[in-house]
């Protein structure tokens, strides 16, 4: 039995005229509602079924959606925003952790395995511009673990990090002002 993937079924589909050619706009297609990028299986999450309470509010960060969650502790505030997730799963840490250090104008040391597959990057980074935590970080109980933001917005939305979560540097910064020492944090 031969398995297509993803990506030849929709060209198949769109040879077929079933759905619009990837390289459509949605002028061409008449319809401007059409997604063509970073398009995930979004599935808003209760935080009842990760959380026992919400002492301290509650981040969880889906990493098939590729999006973040937070919710207070008195659920006066939810908020959803959009992240990058590691590039493989194989980078990708699951579980429970909470958030250790709050930082902003954070600087930047690839671990050693970073440093291992790419020894050309910089083995420190100041803040500012140049910096791939962005404005903001929360540090996790997890070594080498972020929620952070970026300076690469075409990041967001995308397996493109090295272990950590990613965010607009607005977003991040959002979030950092919403958190405490203590917030508890779930990655899925």
């Amino acid at each position: 039995m031969y398995a297509l993937s993803r990506r030849q079924m929709l060209a198949g589909l769109a040879a077929a005229g079933v759905v619009p050619a990837a390289s459509s706009t949605a002028q061409e297609t008449g319809n401007l509602n059409v997604a063509r990028h970073n398009v995930s299986a979004f599935r808003q999450h209760r935080w009842q079924d990760h959380f026992d309470n919400l002492k301290n509010g509650a981040i969880l960060s889906d990493t098939n959606s590729r999006m973040l969650q937070f919710w207070s502790e008195d659920e006066s505030i939810f908020k959803i925003f959009p992240t990058s997730v590691p590039l493989t799963d194989e980078l990708t840490r699951r579980g429970y952790t909470s958030v250790v250090r709050k930082v902003k104008g954070p600087s930047w040391r690839p671990t050693p395995s970073m440093l291992k597959r790419n020894p050309e990057w910089p083995s420190y980074v100041a803040p500012g511009p140049d910096n791939p935590l962005g404005t903001h970080a929360l540090y996790l109980s997890w070594t080498y673990y972020r929620i952070h933001g970026t300076h690469d917005t075409r990041k967001i939305g995308r397996r493109s990090s090295n272990g950590c979560i990613g965010l607009y540097n607005e977003n991040i910064q959002e979030l950092f002002a919403l958190t405490k020492i203590g917030t508890q944090v779930k990655l899925i």
